[in-house]
């Protein structure tokens, strides 16, 4: 049964039922549709909470620069705009018109554009990679609002009412999109195929960045009372380039790597449903606890696609995806393993402290183990290995076929993947097959490496101001900053540093 956003009598003249949330629980074999609702008795709802935010025109006296674009960069332009604070976004990447067709040439023919794809780019990693809402950071902000202005930009209303919102990489470029034209009408500003090359600092405050044209190469400076860095997770540069300005920002951080795994769709819908028919694709959440580190699914994709997200001509990374209607015919996950700073090689250490900073270890690692996985490849052709084989220890004669456009290859992951990581690897597998039976199956595919989990880095932030602790007046924010992970903490993260940039303006502090 199937409810849509609603509200109505419960059987009583001064009672009104609210629906609040749907989710399905298929957990004990019986499959329930789980229906919350506010009742509402003797009064009527308030409507409290359920608008978007009014957004002013920038008055031109104060300007905050804003590295990124994706949901930190552009949440904490929407938060500037409340009170009127013109927000200049520099992006790296191109917009999402031009983006989709690099993306479409990567899909189809393997070519990579290293500065437009599905790491960067206008909306960030979210805008081509699923969309997924879900987040447990609910007491980071206000959740609700983050999902109500994705609607008022075109999102469905579904995201406000469902357990595990979803908006899907078909709709999120659009939505995007209209967020830019907003923000430009409003007086913002966006930069795009513009790389930020150093942050200005003057008496240890940031006061804008340098930045280089990358279709022209012209250069350029771009002051702000205040400067977000909003890069994501995938921008090694701008590590580097903390690591230049301000070392003891940095820190090593924990963060997982692994494969990602496929099946049919059909066959993880039927172990889930126990067989019945339902009106979407079957979700699953997997954990274990193996010699001593956690593994576990991530960015589990019901019913889509498997994409190429490297970086640079000389990596692969592997990441999932679902459009709106989640109906392709195959399931993926990223099965990754849980990797601590004292787990990352001392070699690794060494070459990160001969930059300059030792919390760079874990980047450098994780750079590594991309590469290696291309040496395994043939161009964005990504190395794969049926699950059985995997577990066996064979090669597979023949790969079933896959979602993961530009192609995969025969490879033996299970001797070249680092022992910490695919020897844990097999032995969750393994327990994850005893709590969905048919997981483990020759119809299923691994496929390496899914890297991009979280960043290895933090950027150190003062816990009151938030500021970088090494720089003031410049407020690393979202994945990049260590601080949130996906596109919902994301987006509230992003707010929150810009609340903080709006109350030092309001109190004249800036210097």
């Amino acid at each position: 049964m199937y409810f849509e956003n609603h509200s109505g009598n419960i059987g009583a003249d001064d009672a009104i039922a609210v629906f609040i949330k749907k989710s399905i629980d298929a957990r004990h074999g019986t499959v329930r549709l789980i229906l919350r609702y506010k009742i509402y008795i003797g009064e009527k709802p308030n409507g409290d909470g359920e608008n978007v935010p009014e957004w002013r025109a920038a008055d031109g006296k104060n300007q905050v620069v804003i590295v990124g674009s994706g949901p930190a960069g552009l949440y904490a332009a929407f938060r500037l705009l409340e009170e009127g604070i013109k927000p200049v976004i520099i992006e790296r990447g191109a917009d999402t018109e031009e983006r989709t067709r690099h993306i479409e040439e990567l899909r189809a023919d393997g070519k990579l554009n290293a500065e437009s794809n599905y790491c960067f780019g206008e909306g960030g990693a979210g805008t081509f990679s699923d969309g997924k809402l879900y987040t447990r950071s609910n007491k980071r902000g206000d959740i609700g609002k983050i999902y109500r202005i994705f609607v008022e930009f075109g999102a469905d209303e579904k995201i406000l009412t469902d357990a595990h919102p979803h908006i899907g990489t078909d709709k999120l470029p659009g939505i995007i999109s209209a967020m830019r034209k907003k923000i430009i009408s409003l007086g913002g500003e966006f930069h795009f195929d513009t790389l930020c090359t150093s942050i200005t600092v003057e008496n240890g405050a940031a006061t804008g960045i340098r930045t280089k044209n990358l279709k022209t190469g012209a250069e350029a400076e771009i002051s702000g009372c205040a400067v977000i860095l909003a890069t994501g997770h995938s921008a090694t540069d701008v590590y580097k380039m903390m690591a230049k300005v301000s070392p003891q920002s940095l820190e090593q951080k924990t963060f997982a790597v692994g494969v990602r795994v496929e099946h049919p769709r059909s066959l993880i819908d039927s172990i889930q449903f126990h067989g019945k028919a339902m009106p979407s694709a079957a979700e699953y959440r997997l954990t274990s606890q193996i010699d001593g580190r956690g593994v576990y699914s991530f960015c589990m994709c019901p019913g889509g696609y498997v994409v190429p997200c490297a970086t640079t001509e000389n990596q692969i990374v592997i990441n999932g995806m679902s459009s709106s209607g989640r109906n392709s015919e195959w399931s993926n996950a990223a099965i990754v393993v849980e990797r601590r700073p004292e787990d990352i090689p001392e070699e690794f250490a060494k070459m990160a402290e001969k930059d300059g900073c030792r919390a760079l270890a874990g980047l450098y690692w994780r750079t590594w183990l991309e590469e290696e996985t291309f040496r395994h490849a043939d161009g964005q052709k990504a190395p794969a290995q049926r699950l059985t084989d995997f577990l066996s220890g064979r090669e597979s004669d023949s790969l079933p076929e896959t979602s993961y456009k530009p192609g995969v290859v025969t490879s033996r992951l299970d001797e070249w993947l680092p022992e910490e990581i695919g020897g844990r690897l097999k032995k969750a597998f393994r327990e994850f097959d005893k709590s969905m039976r048919g997981f483990v199956t020759d119809d299923a595919i691994i496929i390496a490496s899914e890297t991009r989990t979280s960043t290895p880095v933090r950027i150190l932030r003062d816990k009151e101001s938030l500021e970088c602790v090494g720089i003031r007046n410049l407020y690393p924010a979202g994945e990049g900053s260590g601080y949130s992970g996906g596109i919902g903490s994301s987006a509230m993260d992003g707010e929150k540093v810009a609340d903080k940039i709006c109350a030092k303006i309001r109190g004249g502090n800036f210097r």
